[in-house]
């Protein structure tokens, strides 16, 4: 070390460096289910690979199954090969491999959660981990409570003055305001709000987190960004896929509550929110709530809002069940299965401007973008017969599956006469960089070990969201039922209208 403290091995143009994270371990709870096996083993893996772990990073596995350490180690191990990103290395899988643990039990077993703590303890002597350890709840939100009350109770939820303790909480936060609210109160009452990391993984998204750097790292756009400029906003996640066999998750939560209150939101908030003063997580959700308690909902509900279920059709080549046929799921079911509503903001930025959401299962393909509509030239000075095939200019920022930005504007058909069409100019991730995007699990997990909360909704954030979205469930309870779509379409009839009402159109990703 030299002589002011500094590390001479460390490069300061390492960028890396900062988000490397320190001794640490995760406890995931339900690791038997498929968000475990898919997402948190693989990206778990692909940090370690990637350098980002520190040696004696520890992964604690939590589930009523009768495992030793070596069985959950081969779980790890299948889910890996299967699911991870990057190429599989046997020197970085048996570094890892040594720090796996297994607790069975159920989460009312108190003598399972002092196993944990031994567990957790004895990690700290044999690999360094420091106290420090996030817990993973991977379950379903009815055993929120019971699991974090355990955590209490038995010393887990605390670490001492040279460690920390954090929680991890999978969507739904809640099924309404109330719920919500209820959720947060017993979260809060063990956890610390600063210690508890709500994840959307829609916002560890690299095109997500570009939404800020096209906005705010460049002088082009952000002058267009506002009510003179912009006619509307689309914002989109569709999805080819039914439910699957989640029906019973899905049927009474619905594709409102399931993506509008906590995707779509979010992205609108990113969408629509000023510059915060830094980027950090504080001026993060200063600036994102300003947008959500500005959302004004539509006077007339059922002019302004859609809701749909799939019916029996074609897909990809194959038939396909309606969202009433699928197994689970009561023939008079009124769960939503497609969504649209529209909202404005009332600021001074966004007066007058309105932003469509839409979500659905078996629509046309999968697709998640935000579509920044602008309006028309307010002079044309070409013939209509030349403009004819000139639409509206717009940005359009594609969150998945292809990752990037479009822009479309008119440009001159080659040739003698002066005919005017809609170009496209566009930007793809896979292109213009020669790493490919992290998995969002991978960023949001080293967030939770960094302690760096930027892209995690607040408690604030994630009520606001319900006080947009309940009044509109409290009208769909009462008013009519969801009207049928053919699968492989792009939603009902009723969604087109309420555009075509406002003299605008879906546009088709």
């Amino acid at each position: 070390m030299s002589a002011r403290g500094d590390n001479p091995l460390r490069d300061a143009q390492d960028r890396r460096l900062p988000r490397i994270a320190g001794p640490s371990g995760l406890v995931i709870f339900g690791v038997t289910g498929d968000l475990s096996r898919k997402k948190l083993m693989p990206a778990v893996y692909d940090l370690a690979n990637r350098g980002l772990l520190p040696p004696g990073f520890s992964l604690v596995g939590f589930a009523r199954r009768d495992w030793a350490d070596e069985d959950f180690a081969q779980v790890v191990h299948d889910a890996v090969k299967e699911h991870a990103r990057t190429p599989f290395r046997e020197e970085v899988w048996q570094q890892l491999a040594e720090g796996f643990r297994f607790v069975p039990g159920e989460f009312s077993d108190h003598q399972a959660f002092e196993n944990l703590k031994t567990t957790i303890q004895d990690l700290d002597k044999a690999r360094g981990t420091g106290g420090n350890f996030a817990f993973y709840l991977s379950v379903p939100p009815k055993f929120f409570p019971t699991v974090v009350e355990q955590l209490k109770k038995h010393g887990l939820s605390e670490g001492t003055e040279d460690s920390w303790r954090r929680a991890v909480i999978e969507k739904p936060f809640g099924h309404d305001l109330a719920s919500a609210q209820d959720l947060n109160q017993v979260v809060h009452q063990v956890f610390r709000p600063s210690d508890v990391f709500r994840i959307d993984h829609y916002l560890g998204k690299e095109t997500v987190q570009n939404i800020l750097a096209l906005r705010f790292a460049n002088t082009m756009f952000e002058p267009l960004w506002n009510r003179s400029y912009v006619d509307h906003v689309q914002i989109t996640m569709a999805e080819d896929i039914g439910i699957g066999g989640r029906a019973g998750y899905y049927d009474g939560i619905g594709a409102a509550r399931d993506v509008i209150q906590n995707h779509l939101l979010q992205l609108l908030a990113l969408t629509a929110m000023e510059e915060p003063s830094s980027f950090d997580a504080k001026a993060l959700v200063t600036e994102k709530l300003k947008v959500l308690k500005a959302v004004k909902l539509p006077r007339e509900l059922g002019k302004h809002t859609v809701r749909g279920q799939y019916a029996h059709g074609w897909q990809g080549g194959e038939e396909v069940l309606g969202y009433l046929e699928e197994e689970g799921i009561d023939s008079g079911s009124r769960t939503d299965a497609y969504a649209a509503i529209k909202l404005e903001i009332d600021n001074r930025r966004w007066a007058g401007v309105p932003f469509y959401l839409r979500t659905g299962k078996r629509l046309g393909r999968r697709v998640t973008e935000i579509a920044v509509v602008f309006q028309r030239a307010p002079h044309s000075p070409f013939d209509t017969a030349e403009t004819q095939e000139l639409g509206q200019n717009a940005l359009v920022i594609r969150v998945q599956p292809d990752e990037g930005v479009t822009i479309r504007f008119g440009s001159k058909v080659p040739g003698t006469s002066m005919e005017i069409r809609d170009v496209t100019m566009d930007f793809a991730y896979g292109e213009s960089f020669t790493e490919s995007s992290p998995e969002a699990y991978e960023r949001l997990l080293l967030d939770v070990l960094l302690g760096d909360a930027n892209l995690f909704p607040r408690h604030q954030e994630v009520e606001q969201s319900w006080r947009i979205l309940d009044p509109i469930e409290a009208y769909w309870d009462k008013h009519g039922k969801p009207e049928q779509y053919t699968a492989g379409t792009w939603g009902p009839r009723a969604a087109d209208e309420m555009l075509a009402r406002d003299g605008r159109s879906w546009r088709r990703p």
